[in-house]
């Protein structure tokens, strides 16, 4: 992508994966982008674009890469793109795809999760950390005194609040819903009012704190409202939720190549075309091109997963380690060979299949341990073990493997 093209090809570029779940609302902003960038070029001045990352957990995954993706669309064609550390939105945490109160952090808590996070943003060439801005929204929204919150407050409903699914399913169910909730997306307006946005990148699930909130205060205040730019939400390895850590369906940034590779080629086909929009490099033409071969039958589905697992496996590690992942993807689930590098682990006596399972992470837990038992997902040196319960116990080193992609060298008991 350059600067070079047209303003109908950037605004179809800047517009690829967004999901406003109405058509109307995305051509309104689809039009207002554009009006917005020939604002800028004739002012001669780039636009200012951010997005806000809460600090609430220490490590990025790929669905925390969408936005940063887009916000590298907008600095190649040569705007200032912020990347925003909620160093304080974090200690509220963002209620809007939350049907239960979620738990505070601490600022200490928030501080420490932030000071890895533009490190990992940066480990793709998504962004150019030279010219990307790094700010935390602590600076001036710690600075905000009641009568300014006041003045805030004063913008919005309760009303508009409960129109919000999951203010409203918890209003219903009779369940609490604390006042400081609400403040979130008062802080995340008044961040786009601070920093004078002409665009807001955010996920779907952020469009009443952009669209509605973000805007509605910026007008209020006399500045011109940003535009909302509203990315779907990638689901997680299981085709279907959010991706999410605690849920166990992430693919971390900080894996391997070779597990990311694997991570991604579990991913079910019904989400590759989500994965097509909003995790590669690849144009709008080079997308629909790959989604009309699967339909038509020319591309198989297996032919396309790969080639989105090497693409995206090269963003972050390079073409090289993406081959080789690939390589080692075929040899191991392909041609049916186990990996020649994989951990170990000393047995110690008295410990169960499912509580080793749930211990070094080969399952989130040990209901999903015990699940994969059942399902005949679990295997030692080839065999199926069917007993959740069962004493682990080897007397040689044996290789036991949980579902296609993940292994792990049992040891004998030192004697």
């Amino acid at each position: 992508m350059t600067k070079a093209q047209t303003l109908d090809d950037q605004v179809a570029v800047l517009m690829q994966g967004t999901d406003y779940g109405d058509d109307g609302l995305r051509q309104a902003m689809a039009g207002e982008l554009r009006q917005r960038l020939e604002l800028a070029k004739k002012e001669g001045r780039p636009l200012r674009v951010y997005a806000g990352f809460d600090p609430r957990t220490s490590d990025l995954h790929l669905g925390h890469m969408v936005p940063i993706r887009k916000l590298g669309q907008f600095q190649q064609l040569g705007h200032d793109v912020i990347f925003l550390v909620g160093r304080y939105t974090a200690l509220i945490g963002d209620p809007s795809d939350k049907d239960k109160l979620r738990p505070q952090i601490t600022p200490d808590e928030a501080s420490r999760n932030a000071e890895t996070y533009a490190e990992q943003a940066f480990r793709s060439q998504l962004l150019d950390p030279d010219t990307t801005t790094i700010d935390f929204n602590d600076r001036w929204l710690s600075e905000l005194d009641f009568a300014e919150l006041i003045k805030i407050g004063s913008s919005f409903t309760v009303q508009q609040f409960l129109t919000r699914e999951t203010f409203r399913k918890r209003f219903d169910e009779n369940d609490a819903i604390y006042v400081h909730e609400f403040f979130y997306a008062l802080m995340q307006a008044y961040d786009a009012y601070h920093l004078r946005a002409d665009v807001q990148v955010g996920g779907s699930d952020q469009l009443f704190n952009i669209v509605t909130a973000a805007r509605k205060l910026m007008e209020a205040k006399g500045v011109a409202p940003n535009i909302g730019i509203i990315l779907g939400i990638l689901p997680g390895t299981d085709g279907e939720i959010k991706m999410s850590k605690s849920l166990g369906n992430h693919i971390p940034l900080l894996s391997s190549p070779d597990d990311m590779y694997g991570k991604v080629m579990s991913v079910p086909d019904k989400a590759m075309g989500a994965y097509f929009r909003l995790t590669t490099r690849w144009s709008p033409d080079e997308i629909e091109a790959l989604e009309t071969g699967l339909a038509s039958g020319d591309v198989h589905p297996r032919d396309a997963k790969m080639k989105l697992a090497r693409e995206i496996v090269a963003t972050y590690y390079g073409q090289t380690n993406a081959e080789q992942a690939e390589e080692a993807f075929e040899r191991v689930f392909q041609r049916g060979s186990v990996p020649e590098e994989i951990e170990q682990l000393r047995l110690t006596d008295g410990m169960t299949l499912v509580d080793l399972m749930a211990e070094v992470g080969l399952a989130p837990s040990k209901s999903q341990a015990r699940r994969l038992i059942e399902q005949g997902a679990v295997r030692l040196e080839g065999a199926t073990l069917s007993d959740p319960n069962w004493p682990v116990n080897v007397t040689e080193p044996s290789v036991l493997q949980v579902g296609k992609r993940r292994f792990l060298r049992l040891l004998p008991p030192e004697a």
